[in-house]
């Protein structure tokens, strides 16, 4: 069994909640298919991993960023790339600095070794620092019922399990997720569909979930350095994603599976394009400032664009080590060569605002991900 109802009381009526079967109950059998794209999976994602160039970390977080902006789209977050660029680097408050906050949760998920309910707790006080949730929802399981559509529990289109069996729940999830019971792509896919299952949270589920993804992926070593943009398959799908799941919970997890391994597939193969990309952009870029001296700043600055798209003379200078002056003097630059744009920014006090340039380049790549 997937799992089975309970009752409870709901202002005086009766609704009904779906609790999942815990993972060590549950049969994990797949078909002979879904085993082979599980495999075709794993080294799909670790044939992309490994065509990240020497210095990654710049690009991995223009993909990390591009991942979060996605995941939030599932959930309908939605902001212009360049907003949320600048909402890392400043505090900005709504959805903007919502979204932003994934990224910041991502890092810390991947910077985690071990993965405990704390260590849960603290990448969701991350994820939600910008949200409407009450305090005492951020970072920890939620004490009331939750549901998804409708208005209530009793017209919901999904009523996850009640508050008093999260903590059951969540402990075999995580004794699952820190096994290798099965193959990683099928224990991410599992965990993933669990976790949504259980909505421990009061908001902020479908995005830890997919980070989720990500951290089992990485800890299991099919990835080294960078986890696949599952968001940005699952936001052009979100039929299919909603339909697995649904799969998960009142069948068999053989589809859902099936679907999460072909998405991964392509999920690999979208990575290997935007690796491309900004390689291309870059590239062409480098040609176009090839008549400043090599030792201008403004040849350091190409190679941080992708870490940070949008920025000022100030926050370049703490970066690269040189003084405001020198910076500004290599963002004039690039800006003459036509690799970055000056950008309007409000500020919250009086004074002359900073100048902000952006890379619109590389945002434009990120941004037609998401589309």
């Amino acid at each position: 069994m997937a799992g089975s109802q309970v009752s409870f009381d709901w202002r005086e009526r009766q609704a009904t909640a779906w609790v999942p079967a815990v993972l060590k109950d549950r049969s994990l059998e797949l078909s002979p298919s879904t085993i082979r794209s599980t495999e075709k999976a794993a080294a799909a994602l670790h044939r992309s991993d490994e065509r990240l160039p020497p210095n990654w970390e710049p690009l991995a977080r223009l993909i990390l960023r591009t991942e979060g902006i996605a995941s939030s789209s599932v959930e309908g977050l939605r902001a212009p790339i360049e907003q949320v660029a600048l909402a890392e680097l400043r505090p900005v408050p709504g959805d903007v600095g919502w979204i932003a906050d994934n990224l910041w949760a991502f890092e810390a998920a991947l910077a985690t070794p071990e993965l405990r309910i704390d260590t849960l707790h603290s990448w969701h006080t991350k994820l939600m620092g910008n949200s409407a949730l009450p305090d005492d929802l951020i970072g920890s399981f939620r004490t009331s019922p939750g549901w998804i559509g409708g208005t209530s529990p009793l017209d919901a289109v999904y009523v996850p399990p009640p508050a008093e069996l999260i903590d059951e729940l969540m402990a075999d999830l995580i004794e699952f997720a820190t096994s290798d019971a099965v193959d990683p792509v099928t224990q991410a896919a599992v965990v993933h569909a669990q976790f949504e299952t259980i909505h421990p949270y009061g908001d902020g589920n479908g995005r830890l979930g997919r980070i989720l993804i990500g951290w089992i992926l990485r800890s299991r070593g099919v990835v080294d350095r960078l986890p696949p943009p599952i968001s940005v398959l699952v936001a052009r799908d979100p039929g299919g994603y909603l339909a697995g799941l649904y799969a998960f919970r009142e069948r068999s997890l053989d589809e859902w599976v099936a679907w999460f391994a072909d998405t991964s597939i392509r999920a690999a193969h979208q990575s290997d394009v935007m690796i491309d990309e900004v390689g291309r952009v870059l590239g062409d870029w480098k040609t176009r400032i090839s008549g400043l001296r090599a030792d201008s700043t403004a040849h350091v600055v190409l190679e941080l664009l992708p870490q940070i798209p949008v920025l000022d003379a100030r926050t370049l200078a703490r970066h690269v080590g040189v003084s405001e002056r020198s910076a500004r003097n290599a963002l004039e630059a690039l800006e003459q060569h036509e690799i970055v744009v000056p950008v309007d920014v409000e500020v919250g006090q009086r004074g002359r605002p900073a100048r902000w340039w952006a890379a619109r380049e590389l945002l434009n790549i990120a941004q037609q991900w998401v589309r």
